[in-house]
C-alpha cells in the first residue's frame, strides 16, 4: 500500500528545510486568498506556517491556546479577525492595507 503525503505536508518539509522561504509563501497565499477569497486555502496555508514555526510558541506569544490556535487556523472554522490578526504577530508579521488598482475594486 502506498502513503500518500498530502500537499500541505509537502509544503510542510519544504519550507522546514528552506524557512527562507516562508516569507515568499506568506506573501503568495495572501495575494492569492486576495485574488480568490477562499478562506479555507487561506487558513491550511497559514496551518502549516504555524507548524513550521512551532504552535506551541506561537500559542504562547499569542496568547492563544495550542488547541486556539489551531481552531483559529481551521479550513471549517470561522475565526476572529484579532486571533488571527495575534497569531501573525506571534509568526513574526502584521496585515497590513493595500491600496487595489481603481479596475480591481471599480463597481459594476
Amino acid at each position: 500500500m502506498n502513503n500518500y503525503r498530502t500537499i500541505g505536508e509537502v509544503e510542510e518539509d519544504y519550507l522546514r528545510t528552506h524557512p527562507e522561504e516562508v516569507d515568499d509563501y506568506i506573501a503568495v497565499l495572501f495575494d492569492e486568498y486576495a485574488e480568490s477569497g477562499d478562506t479555507a486555502s487561506l487558513m491550511t496555508s497559514l496551518r502549516v506556517v504555524s507548524r513550521v514555526k512551532g504552535v506551541s510558541r506561537i500559542a504562547e506569544d499569542s496568547g492563544l491556546s495550542r488547541k486556539g490556535v489551531q481552531k483559529a487556523l481551521s479550513e471549517n472554522g470561522n475565526p476572529q479577525f484579532g486571533n488571527v490578526n495575534a497569531i501573525m504577530h506571534a509568526m513574526g508579521y502584521r496585515l497590513t492595507p493595500q491600496k487595489l488598482s481603481s479596475s480591481t475594486h471599480a463597481p459594476e
